[in-house]
């Protein structure tokens, strides 16, 4: 089994173009906001666009609640893809998501701005924040026993130009999700400190954490690094107990913030004998 990856910033287009990708890199199967659909029909999963929330929506799409991830990794060995194609914000993102459904090393990375003009980025941009528009590689059809959400139009996609000669490729729906209708949603630092702070002294052996800082790489998109300083009860192994504790943070703040967490960096300064 062979796998790619579409990568590009939300709204720029990406479920737009998967089905054109999808046919020139011979893709029988896609994964695309928390669904697996093989040959345009919905064969596992439940989309992210069905969430309320766009927490919610990011874990969905990540494959975050462990009875999705089981559906969908069930599936893909039933329907035995030979080239699946993952759409994402991020490397980190794809990469999460292949190794969640347990897939092979991803073997080409598509760039957004590689199949796109800055001007079709742009537009793609503008219609969903302005009208909140988002777009599932599926046809309509196959898409509302699934979906709870605005079904808007369907549109049907040709990869030929000449009307002659035009095949028909697929179709794809646009929809309205409800977490759309919200606005923009922020999360302070403030906030992930205090769920690092709450899960790390949650760790048997580590009493007390500070300096916690939170770093954005330049594209938000490829996720966050955490670092912060913490103190050890006296007796404990301190290699133990600090790598639990990277592991927890960086499972916990995914969980509740949907962001993707690169590294998670710990000094530890103190021992304490309390």
């Amino acid at each position: 089994m062979d796998v790619i990856a579409l990568v590009g910033p939300s709204g720029t287009g990406k479920s737009h173009r998967a089905l054109i990708v999808a046919h020139e890199h011979k893709v029988d199967t896609i994964i695309d906001d928390g669904l697996l659909i093989k040959d345009s029909k919905i064969v596992a999963g439940k989309s992210a666009k069905k969430e309320p929330s766009k927490i919610m929506a990011v874990r969905r799409a990540i494959f975050m609640e462990e009875e999705h991830a089981r559906e969908v990794r069930e599936a893909i060995k039933e329907v035995t893809p030979e080239r699946i194609l993952i759409l994402g914000t991020s490397d980190n993102m794809v990469g999460k998501i292949a190794q969640i459904l347990e897939l092979p090393e991803i073997s080409h990375i598509v760039r957004i701005e590689e199949i796109a003009t800055p001007a079709e980025i742009a537009k793609a941009r503008e219609s969903r924040l302005k009208e909140g528009k988002h777009i599932i590689p599926v046809p309509t059809i196959e898409l509302k026993p699934h979906f709870s959400g605005y079904l808007i139009d369907p549109l049907d996609i040709f990869f030929k130009k000449s009307k002659a000669s035009r095949r028909k490729l697929g179709e794809k729906s646009i929809v309205r999700p409800t977490f759309s209708y919200y606005g923009k949603l922020l999360i302070s630092d403030s906030a992930i400190a205090r769920i690092v702070d709450h899960v790390a002294t949650s760790e048997a052996g580590l009493t007390r954490t500070s300096h916690i800082v939170i770093k954005y790489s330049r594209e938000r998109e490829k996720g966050i690094s955490i670092t912060l300083e913490i103190t050890i009860r006296y007796g404990n192994a301190i290699w133990d107990v600090a790598q639990r504790a990277q592991q927890r943070i960086k499972k916990m703040v995914e969980q509740m913030t949907g962001m993707v967490v690169r590294e998670v960096n710990i000094a530890v300064k103190r021992l304490s004998t309390e």
